[in-house]
């Protein structure tokens, strides 16, 4: 399945990396904490590096970029004012006459767990998009391999955090980390991402199952053995045996 680069999409796509690039700029002109807004960014530099490089391999769709457009919008919020400052609760009370914690009894900044949550509803349909069309995935790996990812790449970031919280340490690591003194934090920001996948491939299931008409087939097919022969010491004794016969 390919993408097609028309002049519509063109002027999508292209909308959405100024906007970005608008607000980025924006928030990045007095972040809260500039050395944590820096760290917070070296990521984001790379994904957006990895994208501008692989332009011409693979093009996603205009549903794909816009969630990664989302994801990236929290995350820039994220990092103006550090994870555990963002002013949510002022601004729901300035508009509410109270604040949005108060709703549901919570005493912590909870912008972090949204945004590790969005992390997996947002991106997974992306991850999905790069499984089906590089991996040929199909059936029921193509909604747990995205699922799986996210939770591999949320337990790599987990211990990305706290690798810089070690190396920095002070102030700059205690504002990178988040924790803010939840001793299970990283448990449930890996919890919340794998959720958010959870939801977002239950929901690209549910359409799929609605529209695509050989769905169960499909689903059946992925789970049969395609290759009923056994690896490990035998494929090993195979290569060596080819190795010998030589071409």
């Amino acid at each position: 399945m390919r993408v097609e680069r028309t002049q519509a999409w063109r002027n999508y796509v292209g909308g959405l990396i100024v906007a970005y690039s608008l607000l980025w700029l924006w928030l990045g002109i007095a972040p809260l904490h500039r050395k944590d807004w820096i760290l917070e960014n070296v990521l984001v530099l790379v994904f957006g590096v990895a994208l501008w490089a692989s332009r011409r391999a693979f093009v996603f769709s205009r549903v794909s970029y816009t969630l990664i457009f989302v994801f990236l919008c929290l995350h820039s919020i994220g990092s103006h004012y550090t994870y555990a400052m963002v002013p949510y609760d002022q601004w729901w009370e300035s508009l509410t006459g109270h604040t949005f914690n108060s709703l549901f009894g919570w005493e912590r900044n909870h912008f972090d767990r949204l945004v590790h949550f969005s992390y997996g509803l947002l991106l997974a349909y992306p991850l999905r998009e790069i499984f089906l069309r590089v991996a040929e995935a199909r059936g029921f790996w193509g909604y747990f391999l995205p699922l799986e990812f996210t939770l591999a790449t949320s337990a790599i970031y987990e211990l990305i955090e706290w690798a810089a919280a070690e190396v920095f340490g002070g102030e700059l690591g205690a504002a990178y980390l988040g924790t803010q003194g939840d001793i299970w934090d990283a448990h449930k920001d890996m919890a919340l991402a794998g959720s958010g996948a959870l939801l977002a491939m239950l929901i690209t299931a549910a359409i799929n199952r609605a529209l695509q008409r050989d769905f169960a087939r499909d689903w059946s097919n992925s789970l049969k053995v395609k290759d009923s022969r056994p690896y490990g010491e035998n494929e090993i004794k195979r290569m060596l045996d080819e190795r010998v016969e030589g071409p």
